[in-house]
């Protein structure tokens, strides 16, 4: 297993996002999180990536006990994050976004900078390389010189991607990955992260998008209310009733197809 979550909860005040779930990865996975909004899904994701501390439970990764680690210690270890909206430098290049990723693999400081040492020169040269790989992975490298804010929000989230891949990842951590696109761009997407589970990485998703996830996902968890309410194969988790009636509130109107879950 590449990622355990054992009993994890979060409360805010009196707002319990996240109420002891469970979770297994195993490598080379693509584990789909779905449920309603206000689920708890992002938090989780939070939970899992530093930017939030949890209130109780336990993360490990790779065997590492990564709970009370910050996001940049966590990444280090090997674990990505995309977010629902996309945080890009609109006014800095394609290229420059991406090469913020392998950054923190570096170990070049403030002086090395201003004297230019032949340890910056070097990182410099391996950042460059890096983000040019990751461009190619995505299939952007033509647009590596222009600025973010001249592109496509389909870009954005390639952009996105690539800046994840950047980091040398092992897990990839997707927030709603083809939120703002149209069906063809998301079955483009949907390629690129089958491209990267292919490649070896294993993917955790969040996305409402169903038809995407039943055709990308391995296994799924459902959450609702901040409870884990149903895991397993697409098949099982579309003939699921509990997982029927937290997306339809009911089955009062047998007219909504079970396939739109």
């Amino acid at each position: 297993m590449v990622l355990i979550v054992d009993n994890l909860s979060k409360t805010f005040g009196g707002l319990q996002a996240v109420d002891q779930v469970d979770l297994k990865v195993e490598k080379g996975d693509i584990h789909a999180v779905i449920g309603p909004n206000g689920a708890g899904k992002s938090t989780f994701f939070n939970l899992i990536s530093g930017f939030h501390p949890p209130t109780s439970g336990k993360i490990t990764f790779n065997g590492n006990d990564i709970t009370k680690m910050p996001p940049n210690k966590i990444a280090r270890l090997g674990i990505a994050r995309t977010f629902q909206t996309t945080n890009l430098f609109e006014d800095a290049t394609v290229l420059d976004n991406v090469i913020i990723g392998n950054r923190l693999r570096t170990k070049s400081g403030l002086w090395d900078a201003i004297l230019r040492t032949k340890r910056e020169i070097r990182e410099e040269k391996e950042s460059m390389e890096k983000a040019y790989q990751a461009l190619d992975f995505v299939e952007l490298t033509e647009l590596a010189n222009e600025p973010i804010a001249n592109i496509s929000q389909e870009q954005k989230k390639r952009v996105a991607f690539a800046l994840a891949l950047a980091t040398d990842p092992e897990l990839v951590l997707l927030d709603e990955p083809a939120a703002g696109v149209n069906p063809d761009e998301t079955d483009g997407l949907s390629s690129l992260i089958q491209k990267m589970a292919d490649s070896g990485l294993t993917v955790c998703l969040i996305e409402h998008k169903m038809s995407m996830i039943m055709s990308l996902a391995n296994r799924i968890m459902v959450l609702n209310q901040g409870k884990r309410i149903a895991e397993g194969t697409p098949d099982e988790i579309k003939n699921n009733p509990v997982v029927i009636e937290a997306y339809l509130g009911s089955d009062e109107d047998e007219s909504v197809e079970v396939e739109n879950i």
